[in-house]
């Protein structure tokens, strides 16, 4: 079972939504028994980064705790952001520290917020882009990224111009800038994949 954590912001539902049409089992909570377990944990968002670390609250600890065992723990738009230290987006706010690295404006010249489809250069060695293409398109709606400084993390960019990161990866922790619930066929097997890992390592246990 994969649980989505539930902290208003945004785009829980149609991250469930997406997880139980690929057949997943899923449930959407924030409780800590739910979490603890759980096969995989989802954090999901789409707020602003002070709003969605305000709601996420004491949750935020639990989700800590969980990923640093290895529970595999993907990140969605701000909550992927919210896996780094800390973002500068209407003030200064601490993350959960999980990945290091700030969350910043994007560049200048960008229309913000970026909205659409881009291509993301995936990289193999990266778990949840073993079954995609060099380069697939993924939907993005945002107006910061991700500075990574993490020298255990891996990435994989987007070109807006310069390269932006658009999903990372630090052993069983993983994030996305973009949308995979709103990327259409590409998005739900990349969705697909995550539960993949998440039952390998149930297995493995």
């Amino acid at each position: 079972m994969i649980v989505v954590i539930d902290y208003s912001v945004g785009n829980v539902r149609s991250v469930c939504k997406a997880l139980n049409h690929i057949g997943c089992e899923t449930k959407l909570s924030r409780k800590r028994e739910d979490i603890e377990s759980a096969d995989g944990i989802i954090l999901p968002g789409v707020a602003a980064y002070g709003f969605a670390v305000k709601e996420l609250s004491d949750t935020a600890d639990i989700i800590k705790d969980v990923a640093k065992q290895g529970k595999p723990l993907l990140g969605i738009c701000v909550g992927y952001q919210l896996l780094f230290d800390k973002s500068y987006e209407k003030g200064e706010h601490a993350g959960l520290g999980l990945i290091s690295g700030e969350v910043v404006p994007l560049p200048p010249g960008l229309t913000v917020p970026h909205m659409g489809w881009n291509s993301v250069k995936s990289s193999k060695d990266m778990d949840l882009f073993k079954y995609m293409r060099d380069e697939e398109h993924f939907y993005f709606a945002h107006s910061y990224h991700a500075k990574v400084t993490d020298p255990e993390a891996k990435i994989a960019n987007t070109d807006y111009g310069s390269d932006i990161v658009a999903s990372v990866q630090k052993q069983s922790i993983y994030g996305v800038q973009f949308h995979p619930e709103k990327s259409g066929p590409v998005g739900l097997k990349f969705l697909e994949t995550f539960n993949e890992i998440c039952l390998a390592k149930k297995n493995n246990s």
